[in-house]
């Protein structure tokens, strides 16, 4: 299987059916037939398969989920695509390095997302939470916004090119190299993590936000490994069982 085929592309509330149809060709095109649509408002209608234009296949072979969580979650690298800054502190990459990474991190093998929001307001700053990397096209300021399909087309052909350069897949490390835990195992981390300084009381009456997205971008470079993860949530079970007794103690 090649790299390419480990990638897939995630639209995320697509508002108009037509905009699907034209990114599946775009992608295409490239090379690339892994399309995931979450949540899209409305139906794959004829409009879609139309400006598909030959790439029918892509969308009948388009899976339908409710939640990017769930579109991801076998991924080991979520790349999220964005127009402007937002509040979510994530690295940033331009297209061609992002498609170089991505390239990359598929020929370990691990799977990998590139993930595209509405197209009138992106994706929100929750989904954008959900990804470990941030990708800006340098569009003119003075009109900055991109058709969605314009979008795909500008990533699916830097991962073409990337593919063509032949991208390392990184060296072997001597003896037994650990698997890169996957969004899923990392999202459940992040959720035992929050609910355990919430028993402990780590935040003392603060928001809670501020410290979760440090929290979550410090793991997020760290590329924890399956075993990792594991071996933190027992500390944080044993945390978690620890300061229950305290409670029941001083009820």
């Amino acid at each position: 299987m090649s790299a390419c085929n480990r990638i897939r592309f995630v639209l995320v509330g697509t508002q108009h059916p037509g905009n699907i149809g034209a990114a599946a060709r775009a992608m295409k095109t490239m090379g690339l037939s892994r399309l995931v649509l979450v949540a899209p408002e409305k139906p794959l209608d004829e409009a879609a398969y139309r400006r598909s234009a030959g790439a029918e296949d892509v969308l009948g072979d388009a899976p339908v989920l409710p939640t990017l969580a769930e579109a991801v979650a076998d991924c080991r690298l979520v790349l999220g695509c964005t127009a402007r800054a937002r509040r979510v502190a994530l690295e940033e990459l331009l297209p061609a390095d992002a498609a170089a990474r991505a390239v990359q991190r598929a020929g370990e093998p691990a799977e990998v997302a590139v993930v595209f929001g509405r197209e009138r307001t992106g994706l929100s700053n929750d989904e954008l939470q959900l990804c470990h990397v941030a990708v800006h096209i340098p569009s003119d300021p003075a009109f900055s916004s991109l058709n969605l399909a314009a979008a795909v087309q500008v990533l699916a052909y830097e991962l073409r090119l990337a593919q063509l350069a032949g991208v390392p897949a990184p060296a072997p490390e001597p003896g037994f190299r650990e698997q890169v835990a996957s969004h899923a195992q990392l999202e459940g981390l992040f959720g035992q993590l929050g609910d355990t300084l919430d028993e402990i009381d780590f935040h003392k009456g603060r928001a809670p936000e501020s410290a979760m997205r440090k929290l979550r971008r410090l793991f997020l470079k760290a590329e924890l490994s399956e075993q990792e993860v594991r071996l933190l949530r027992g500390i944080l079970s044993d945390a978690q069982r620890m300061a229950r007794l305290a409670a029941s103690g001083s009820a």
